[in-house]
């Protein structure tokens, strides 16, 4: 089993255990309607543009709230089951819903108060990093200062070249991806000026 099922399995327990109303790190979203996000993303093509593209967005707006109003239970049943065969993301399901599936997991267990991080196998810290020193640059593009990532072990990734001051963010790889994906609910320490750290903390990480 990859890791993407291994996520996608536990993102579905966490979200039965939260219930359809309870609220998640996507914003206003619910647990339903995060839910109806990653049935539309992988099983209405005609909708799922909407996603990254304005002119859709309109479409997929309506599509996701006439999914969210499924019974719960038979939404939980369409995202642990994943995309169908047709679905363009089905052969690629390991690398392309392995960030989707932990980022979205993450986003149920940390809107809850007393979270803690998740202690990952060591493999699985490794592809999470795999994933974070290929998309620093994009994640951090808005950055007005230096940015590099690093990790305790000592590996590091430039987010940000040529631009001075220096800031880096150190933390586990699961801690990393997911402030490059936006999210503010981590565990990082911080080093640089304090204006330049505030600047990356605030920054627009939006991929």
């Amino acid at each position: 089993m990859s890791m993407a099922q291994r996520e996608r399995a536990a993102l579905v327990v966490a979200m039965r255990q939260a219930g359809p109303a309870a609220a998640t790190l996507c914003g206003a979203w619910t647990v339903r309607d995060l839910a109806a996000h990653l049935i539309v993303r992988e099983r209405r093509p005609d909708a799922a543009p909407g996603i990254m593209l304005k002119p859709f967005a309109g479409h997929l707006d309506s599509v996701q709230r006439r999914t969210a109003r499924r019974p719960f239970e038979e939404l939980l049943e369409l995202v642990r089951t994943g995309p169908p065969w047709w679905s363009p993301l089905k052969p690629v399901d390991a690398v392309a819903n392995l960030s989707e599936m932990f980022v979205h997991h993450e986003d149920v267990r940390r809107a809850a108060p007393g979270w803690e991080p998740r202690v990952l196998p060591e493999a699985d810290e490794n592809t999470l990093w795999s994933l974070v020193s290929k998309m620093a640059k994009m994640a951090y593009r808005k950055s007005p200062v230096g940015l590099t990532l690093r990790t305790p072990d000592g590996r590091a990734a430039v987010a940000k070249s040529h631009s001075l001051p220096e800031v880096t963010l150190t933390g586990q790889p699961s801690e990393l991806l997911l402030h490059a994906f936006g999210r503010d609910e981590v565990r990082l320490e911080t080093a640089g000026p304090a204006e330049a750290v505030r600047s990356v903390l605030e920054l627009d990480r939006s991929v």
